[in-house]
């Protein structure tokens, strides 16, 4: 049990950061195919969450989480 633990949490490591980078290099380069989609998509849902009000509530769990 422990080892399937350990390979779901190396594999969410690995998917975070294979996002952080499509969001960053959709931000350098532009519209890349790939990555092109993750930053539209990111954009997207940040805007939604402007709409609704929540961007505030989500960047500070963001900067409490950072902080831990």
């Amino acid at each position: 049990m422990n080892m399937l633990k350990s390979y779901i949490a190396d594999f969410t490591g690995i998917a975070i950061g294979l996002i952080g980078l499509g969001v960053v290099a959709g931000v350098v380069f532009g519209d890349v195919p790939f990555v092109g989609y993750i930053y539209d998509s990111f954009i997207s849902t940040v805007g939604a969450l402007g709409d609704a009000g929540a961007v505030g509530a989500l960047v500070l769990a963001i900067l409490a989480s950072v902080a831990d």
